[in-house]
């Protein structure tokens, strides 16, 4: 694998930017709706608390063998950061990705566009397999997750079910 982990990835309307302290004070609003939380549990995070996460993901993983890649979204034209993706690259080449975006932003095809961009990014960057971990009744991740190439499998994690850019496609249902 060959990332470099300050790289910024473009698409036509985003910048997928490395996480930085300096986001913490304009991701707290993005992030802090509940409903945010409905599929992946938990309570939107304070300031304080996103700015020590963000302090966490800047010293990188304390596992030599795992590389964090985290990217705030950033909409060019408002000029304005709207989610997240974020990669999780471990032994074997193998990265877990997810990815947020607001609420106000959603359903505008920005998750779709940033998870595309993030996925190939990746791939072209020698991740040989990237897998989500998505809940069944999250349909706009599974449509994202679709659009990226990733495919729905047999694996499940707690009550998430795992989509992978490799191995066999799930049976429908």
């Amino acid at each position: 694998m060959n990332v470099n982990e300050t790289a910024w990835v473009r698409t036509d309307r985003l910048e997928l930017i490395p996480v930085g302290i300096d986001h913490a004070e304009e991701m707290v609003e993005v992030l802090g709706d509940r409903a945010l939380h409905a599929f992946i549990g938990g309570e939107p995070e304070d300031l304080a608390a996103l700015r020590a996460r963000y302090t966490r993901w800047a010293k990188g993983s304390p596992d030599p063998k795992v590389t964090w890649l985290n990217r705030v979204i950033r909409l060019r034209a408002q000029e304005r950061l709207v989610g997240t993706v974020q990669a999780t690259v471990g032994p074997g080449s193998v990265a877990e990705v997810a990815w947020v975006v607001g609420r106000a932003w959603q359903g505008l095809g920005i998750a779709k566009e940033a998870a595309i961009a993030w996925v190939a990014w990746l791939r072209a960057h020698g991740v040989e397999e990237v897998r989500a971990h998505i809940h069944p009744d999250n349909l706009a991740s599974a449509g994202v997750a679709k659009a990226a190439g990733l495919r729905p499998t047999e694996v499940w994690q707690e009550d998430e079910r795992r989509w992978s850019t490799v191995g066999p496609k799930a049976p429908a249902g």
